[in-house]
């Protein structure tokens, strides 16, 4: 049985919000104590354990690659440190399954690993696995106190919960993102949870479509430029929460984008303001 089989239109308007980084106060925390410091630990790479992980953090945290899908994050970072400071058989072969694969999870390094037939290829996909278990395993030991809400967010959810259907759409483990917006009556505002194990947040976008939404009136808000090319794919709008001033975003979302969202005036000019500031706070050429 499939999560959609269980879900209810109920609304004219979906906005799909993402978790890490846009509701939840996480994604500096588990980079830096998490992702980066287990892939340290997995392919023996403590010799360069600074320039490294300030390598990962650039391109999971600082940059237009922020937010990215884990393996394809590491298959970045393995592919620049295969180059630079030593090598990293089977590379090849985590590169081309991140473009290929349906879906980037767990679920599916361990049936990629399963299914190879070379050496190296086995080694390395079971090697991210390892390493993924890993960071779910030390993300569930981060103290609590790390783990919160942008202040805002939940208002933001509960105001749109008013008027809209709301999806959460995360590349993150279910698990984790399941725990923590249950912790703090999250979920309360929310009618369905899309993880990492049910796909690409564009693929997942593009199945609530199915439950007949009109584009216009379908919204992902999220603080990463997979989030806008999660929307951009199926044509629906975008809302940045930008980094570092997250709850001056869900200010503007609660006082003034929601109104624009269902009078549908937050296309066209206002749209392309909110992205050109994200844009620039990335640090990207606009």
């Amino acid at each position: 049985m499939s999560i959609f089989d269980s879900f209810e239109r109920k609304h004219d308007f979906l906005i799909c919000v993402d978790s890490d980084g846009c509701v939840m106060d996480t994604m500096n925390c588990k980079h830096f104590n998490c992702f980066g410091p287990c892939m340290v630990d997995e392919w023996e790479l403590d010799t360069w354990r600074e320039p490294i992980l300030g390598r990962w953090n650039e391109i999971n945290l600082f940059s237009m690659t922020r937010g990215i899908n884990r393996f394809k994050g590491l298959a970045m970072a393995l592919g620049e440190i295969n180059e630079t400071y030593k090598p990293i058989p089977g590379i090849q072969y985590l590169k081309a399954w991140v473009e290929t694969a349906p879906a980037l999870s767990n679920e599916g390094v361990a049936k990629a690993a399963a299914e190879a037939s070379d050496p190296e290829a086995k080694t390395i996909f079971e090697k991210a696995l390892a390493w993924s278990k890993a960071v779910n395993a030390s993300i569930v030991m981060l103290p609590e106190e790390l783990k919160i809400p942008y202040a805002g967010a939940k208002e933001g959810l509960a105001a749109a919960h008013l008027v809209a259907d709301v999806a959460m759409v995360s590349s993150a483990n279910r698990d984790a993102v399941e725990e923590e917006w249950s912790k703090f009556g999250l979920l309360e505002h929310t009618d369905i949870v899309l993880a990492q194990d049910i796909g690409s947040k564009a693929a997942c976008i593009k199945t609530m479509l199915q439950f007949g939404y009109d584009p216009d009136k379908v919204v992902m808000v999220g603080d990463a430029p997979g989030d806008l090319d999660a929307a951009k794919q199926n044509g629906v709008h975008y809302y940045p929460i930008l980094v570092n001033r997250e709850t001056e975003s869900w200010d503007v979302f609660c006082k003034d984008i929601l109104a624009k969202i269902t009078d549908m005036s937050y296309g066209g000019s206002c749209e392309a303001e909110r992205h050109q500031a994200f844009f620039r706070n990335l640090g990207a050429d606009v």
